[in-house]
């Protein structure tokens, strides 16, 4: 008896662990995902002394993926968001007899920490690391008709927002804002040839960015109806980049209006059950 007693004690022992981080599993909360896909149609301004001293003028065009979800660790006050953006820009200088264009690829990531505020606003801020890798093409430059844009830089983030009913239809009011604080970011002398870059002169390319050299500013302002699970976002974005360092100023500015879609959905692990009558859900927004 007593050596079953032991055994039984020793087995409850070795199985406590598990059925704690089980009950801990189930009791955690559902974390759903906030999915979004922007589409942006509007005007570019560019500058590049590398290229040219003219300002350059035209329409833009980008496509964003935006992802975000509350913490695993208190979600209640802290959330993620990955964005990754693809934008595309053709001007034309005041002749209209020669073009520049601009491809660029963003990434980021970041955390922010959420509290709400009176009047019904939800509020969000936190860090962000980003990345951007980019190109302008002159069409009009036989030697040397492109500059690279590739920088690196971590800065801070926030958002604002405000849920009201229009009629009978939820309406979210949100405003995004990244604001990079440093980095390090690529650059070649005024008159360096990327050429002469292949051939191994890689001295001077990098530059620690700060606002004195280096300044970027992206606000998006948006307005989700909620017909159904799936909601229309219309918005306005802004995109600011201004560079100064050797001697080379680089300008791109960006202006558009912006079409999207956005909805929550569930990432459930297989063979884990979540009941509805205990289960916490707890939104990104």
């Amino acid at each position: 008896m007593k050596a079953c007693y032991r055994f039984l004690s020793a087995l409850l022992l070795f199985l406590f662990p598990a059925v704690v981080l089980y009950a801990g599993e189930e009791d955690a909360p559902m974390r759903p995902v906030n999915s979004s896909w922007m589409l942006g149609v509007g005007s570019a301004h560019m500058v590049d002394t590398y290229l040219t001293p003219l300002e350059y003028d035209g329409w833009n065009m980008s496509l964003v993926y935006q992802r975000s979800q509350a913490m695993k660790f208190s979600p209640e006050r802290w959330m993620q968001s990955l964005t990754v953006g693809l934008e595309v820009d053709r001007t034309e200088n005041p002749a209209r007899n020669a073009s520049m264009y601009f491809a660029g690829l963003r990434g980021s990531w970041g955390m922010m920490w959420r509290h709400g505020l009176p009047f019904g606003l939800a509020a969000a801020v936190g860090p962000q690391v980003r990345g951007d890798i980019g190109v302008v093409y002159s069409n009009r430059n036989g030697n040397n008709p492109a500059s690279v844009k590739a920088d690196i830089t971590i800065g801070v983030q926030g958002r604002l927002s405000r849920t009201f009913t229009l009629g009978r239809m939820p309406v979210t009011l949100g405003w995004q804002s990244e604001l990079p604080v440093t980095g390090a970011f690529f650059s070649p002398e005024y008159d360096e040839l990327y050429y002469e870059i292949y051939l191994g002169n890689h001295t001077g390319l990098a530059h620690a960015a700060w606002w004195g050299n280096f300044f970027r500013w992206d606000n998006l302002v948006t307005a989700d109806f909620d017909f159904s699970a799936t909601r229309l976002r219309l918005g306005f974005q802004s995109g600011v980049l201004s560079t100064k360092v050797n001697n080379i100023t680089s300008r791109i500015y960006n202006f558009s209006f912006v079409i999207g879609v956005t909805t929550d959905w569930f990432s459930i692990r297989r063979g884990r059950e979540v009941s509805p009558a205990t289960g916490r859900v707890i939104y990104a927004f």
